[in-house]
């Protein structure tokens, strides 16, 4: 018995697919589509790309997007292998796309998690810089007074230092002219012993010849 023959539709063109999370939603077709696009057959030839803008993170009001693997190209590449014979067939492959049109979502909402626990993770460690950097400025404070109080001790040493040594340099002086004095008193206490002598002898001399 003949097998029925099946109509193979041709697919539209490939599509690019922007999945954002403001309120802008666009599709439009990408630039290898019109390439793509068969003359006739049945060809199943869309391309699903959804961008997240990775600049959420910076600006809550601006679209979020990750790249999502183009599934359905892999999929095309097996159709175009094996001719289909049967819609449910067709329906298998529409099935295995959904599945993994939906995987790559949820791994976008993973992505995104992520990117919010990195993001509170970085704030925590921001805040811990802060508290850091104004213990380190108290720290610091701290330090340069203590610099400054050395500084004034060191100065009020060597002030201290510099009027001792006026001291000792005035106090040699003194003991010099003390030591001078002394040695002109000593000269002249030898002068009065010399005279003593001298007197004791010419009257011991005069009483000799008295006698």
């Amino acid at each position: 018995e003949d097998r029925p023959e099946v109509t193979l539709p041709t697919l539209p063109p490939r599509k690019r697919l922007d999945i954002a999370l403001g309120p802008r939603y666009e599709v439009g077709e990408s630039s290898s589509a019109a390439a793509a696009r068969p003359a006739g057959g049945f060809r199943a030839d869309y391309g699903f790309v959804a961008t997240v803008d990775r600049e959420i993170m910076r600006d809550p009001e601006r679209e979020v997007g990750y790249g999502i693997t183009d599934s359905w190209d892999e999929i095309v590449e097996t159709l175009q292998g094996a001719p289909v014979s049967i819609d449910t067939e067709l329906d298998g492959y529409v099935r295995e796309f959904e599945t993994r049109v939906r995987q790559d979502t949820d791994e976008i909402y993973m992505r995104l998690d992520d990117e919010q626990t990195e993001r509170q993770l970085l704030a925590g460690r921001l805040n811990i810089l802060s508290r850091d950097m104004r213990a380190h400025a108290y720290t610091r404070q701290l330090m340069e007074t203590k610099v400054r109080m050395s500084r004034e001790a060191w100065v009020r040493a060597t002030d201290a230092s510099d009027l001792i040594h006026s001291e000792v340099m005035s106090l040699r002086t003194t003991v010099l002219g003390q030591m001078s004095k002394i040695k002109e008193l000593q000269a002249a206490d030898r002068r009065r012993q010399t005279v003593i002598s001298e007197l004791l002898r010419i009257d011991h001399r005069r009483s000799t010849e008295i006698s």
